[in-house]
């Protein structure tokens, strides 16, 4: 398996089965990692966004860190995603994955209150200082209270086990800008939102993301053909690609993948309440992405 700090590649975000009870289905989640790992995938994330991290109790998102980590038997590093209000439940969370067997840790800063930039650095740095595992740090201003600025990204760069970021921004620019100021301390992985061969061609590492559950195939060949160069040849398969990106970003995020990987056979049951499965139209929008790249 791949060391954590040299991770490169595509990084599929999990999401989190459900029976009809509310209960984590491991067998489905099994499943679903024999396959993606099957297609090439580089990495896996449970408690991603489309994981679903924020409606799931301590003990659910114990269960999916350590069925995947159960599923993936080393075959691919695990980067389990770490997300609380508080410093003190986000170490606790950090801590548990690292014994159950996690390679990596995502994490996120969930808010209520304005918080510092003091505050934000030392909620990164108490979950970096928890492990010796590998950080990525996580951000998506469209959902979060509190983003990372530059300067708190700098700052968090130095720290030894903060190797990775991962950004949801949709802005290439400030990528770039975070890739010049910290001077290759950090990995840049891009999220759905970016047009990854982009992020690809200024010096990112890869991606973390939903759709690529629903097209590990057509991901893993594009960061292939990104990692040669073929720049002509991987932009034309991102401009095909880029309809699944566009679903995955109009409709309800876990539901959209949920309902893609239903359609291809893999049931995840719905969306934990109070969200709600997509409608028929939404399910025929997510059939005809899919159908159009190969995936159906």
């Amino acid at each position: 398996m791949t060391d954590m700090r040299d991770l490169r590649g595509v990084v599929p975000y999990l999401p989190t089965p459900m029976t009809a009870t509310g209960e984590v289905d491991d067998a489905a989640l099994r499943r679903l990692v024999d396959h993606l790992i099957d297609q090439g995938v580089h990495g896996l994330t449970p408690l991603g966004s489309t994981g679903e991290f924020a409606y799931l109790d301590f003990a659910a998102k114990e269960r999916v860190v350590a069925a995947t980590v159960e599923a993936a038997r080393g075959r691919v590093p695990v980067i389990a995603g770490v997300a609380a209000t508080t410093t003190r439940e986000a170490v606790a969370q950090a801590r548990r994955w690292a014994q159950i067997g996690a390679d990596g840790i995502l994490t996120v800063l969930e808010a209520y209150f304005p918080i510092s930039d003091a505050g934000v650095v030392a909620y990164f740095t108490a979950v970096a200082d928890a492990t010796d595992l590998a950080v990525t740090l996580y951000t998506n201003p469209n959902f979060q209270r509190v983003d990372l600025s530059l300067d708190v990204i700098d700052q968090l760069s130095h720290h030894p086990n903060i190797v990775f970021l991962k950004d949801a921004s949709t802005n290439t620019g400030r990528l770039l800008s975070i890739l010049n100021r910290t001077e290759g301390r950090i990995g840049v992985f891009a999220a759905s939102s970016h047009i990854t061969t982009a992020v690809m061609l200024i010096g990112g590492r890869g991606w973390l993301a939903g759709p690529s559950c629903l097209i590990p195939r057509q991901s893993v060949r594009l960061f292939d053909l990104c990692e040669a160069g073929d720049w002509t040849a991987a932009q034309a398969l991102q401009r095909d690609l880029w309809a699944v990106n566009q679903v995955f970003a109009t409709f309800n995020l876990a539901g959209a993948v949920k309902a893609g990987l239903k359609l291809q056979g893999f049931d995840c049951g719905d969306p934990a309440p109070p969200q709600s499965a997509l409608g028929p139209d939404a399910v025929e929008a997510v059939r005809r992405a899919l159908t159009r790249v190969g995936a159906l």
